[in-house]
């Protein structure tokens, strides 16, 4: 009988240790796979995920990156690392990009404003190089649109245009809220959007990330749950399929190994 383990990765904060630590309870008593772990990594992916990814142990091993979207480290120093699991290793898109994250944004846009606002204004990472931020934060904007449950919805980042310090001027509305579209807490969240945003001035409401709403559980679940559709057929290869398939060698991993 094949076993599976499940590998949720994340940045190495308080904040995200217990929120990876609380989808990891969930996704154990869901039994999605014989075995969660959660892996954190602090600067460099490569050498902080070496010892905890040789660790697990299974016959196909299913990891997902607990971001928002992808970055340099999940597009190249994850991949570079994942030849530690002592398994198949099915690579999985980040964790964001689905339809139970846009419920979960909904809810923390309510929790935030007592109620339902009449615009919502994402505020994600962004990148000025890579398009997977803005793909992932358009992603939901257009499907909280298309819900018409708000007059006005925004994008905005803290690395690209539309800047996060011009969301407020581009939200249609008096009565609104700013949603990070990040994974857990962190400084970005807890301090470098509200000085962007001036919550400060009042006439906007600010939202919780993520964190552990119930939804981003499911989205992990679903993610496996098709993840091992595709690794059952031939030839059909994602995006973090060769992303493992193509990653390139370094001959040194920052530490003289």
């Amino acid at each position: 009988m094949t076993r599976d383990a499940l590998v949720l990765l994340g940045r190495d904060t308080p904040h995200a240790r217990e929120t990876l630590a609380t989808h990891a309870r969930r996704l154990r008593d869901r039994g999605v796979a014989d075995a969660v772990h959660a892996c954190h990594y602090e600067h460099e992916p490569r050498q902080d995920l070496r010892d905890p990814l040789a660790a697990v142990d299974a016959d196909r091993a299913f990891v997902v990156p607990m971001t928002a979207a992808h970055a340099r480290e999940t597009t190249v120093d994850v991949p570079a690392v994942l030849d530690r699991v002592d398994a198949a290793v099915h690579y999985c898109e980040p964790v964001c990009r689905s339809g139970a994250v846009t419920d979960a944004l909904r809810d923390r846009a309510a929790e935030a404003a007592a109620g339902q606002p009449a615009a919502l204004g994402l505020v994600a990472l962004g990148a000025s190089s890579l398009p997977y931020h803005r793909q992932v934060a358009e992603y939901h904007a257009a499907r909280l649109r298309e819900r018409g449950d708000y007059e006005d919805v925004a994008t905005s980042y803290l690395v690209q245009n539309p800047a996060a310090e011009c969301l407020r001027y581009n939200l249609d509305a008096d009565d609104a809220v700013a949603v990070p579209l990040f994974v857990a807490a962190s400084d970005a969240t807890d301090r470098d959007i509200p000085e962007r945003l001036e919550l400060d001035r009042g006439g906007l409401a600010y939202a919780d990330p993520l964190g552990d709403h119930p939804r981003l559980t499911d989205a992990v679940e679903a993610q496996i749950a098709e993840k091992r559709v595709l690794a059952e057929r031939d030839g059909t290869e994602t995006f973090e399929d060769s992303l493992t398939r193509n990653v390139t060698a370094f001959a040194a991993d920052g530490d003289g190994r």
